[in-house]
């Protein structure tokens, strides 16, 4: 997880309630990591966003969920790709939506991470 999410996450928050859209009640942001440094946000709002790369996610999906501290993401990928090898399955592309802040998962004592791949 990038250094500087929580102010990524918090600025994206701001631009989606200044154009007066708002995040859908589940609260859904895939993360795209295009680098081991680096990731692209994707939130679940209820209309596009002006000034942002607005996307619709569509096909089939495959979504196995990890639990455990961030550190440990490049072994849940590893293991997701076995998994989806294992179906037969040919993962396209891969987000993961974690469902907690850092502080939130040492807050509650659980940490848990969705990866979902789109499958050809």
């Amino acid at each position: 997880m990038p250094l500087n999410f929580g102010a990524v996450m918090r600025k994206l928050d701001t631009k989606i309630r200044n154009s007066g859209a708002s995040m859908q009640q589940d609260g859904m942001g895939l993360s795209d990591h295009t680098s081991a440094w680096k990731m692209d946000v994707c939130l679940a709002v209820d209309r596009e966003v002006a000034g942002l790369n607005n996307v619709t996610f569509s096909g089939k999906f495959l979504c196995k969920v990890y639990e455990g501290d961030f550190r440990e993401t490049g072994k849940w990928t590893k293991n997701y790709r076995d998994y989806a090898k294992g179906k037969n399955l040919e993962i396209e592309k891969m987000y993961m939506w974690y469902t907690t802040c850092p502080k939130c998962a040492k807050k509650y004592g659980k940490n848990y991470v969705a990866i979902l791949g789109k499958i050809g």
